[in-house]
């Protein structure tokens, strides 16, 4: 499935983060995955959310700097080697993973992997594929 990340280049100060999050939560904004790292005395912020309307609202109030990037996910089997399956599935289909990270599925908790690619349309297709090759049991 295709889906909206945003990323936000914060202040790598105490609490930057937590406020962040705070502005987001009192909106009633699920935060689904969240990465985030420091890049040169700043803090990148990467996160998928429940509601991206919401979300880009929060951030352009706050006159946050974002980007939104459209990325794809996928719902996995919580196993040994599930990760490695898929990112398997992408390389042989010639597409680079620039990045990678874990969230959990609103609702159910169910796990969810996200993959910064360049190629998001032919890494959808590769995904769908892999899911229903998982549930006929075919690897």
């Amino acid at each position: 499935m295709i889906t909206k990340e945003f990323t936000v280049l914060l202040e790598d100060c105490p609490g930057a983060l937590g406020k962040l999050c705070r502005l987001l939560a009192d909106r009633e904004v699920n935060i689904l995955a969240l990465q985030s790292f420091p890049v040169r005395e700043k803090f990148v912020t990467r996160f998928i959310v429940d509601n991206a309307e919401k979300a880009k609202t929060v951030l352009n109030s706050e006159q946050l700097t974002f980007t939104e990037t459209k990325i794809v996910q996928t719902r996995i089997q919580h196993r040994p080697g599930e990760i490695a399956r898929l990112a398997s599935r992408l390389g042989k289909a010639n597409i680079n993973i620039h990045y990678a990270y874990c969230g959990l599925e609103s609702g159910t908790n169910a796990p969810l992997v996200f993959f910064g690619v360049t190629e998001v349309d032919e890494a959808d297709t590769v995904l769908r594929e892999a899911a229903v090759a998982a549930a006929e049991g075919i690897v």
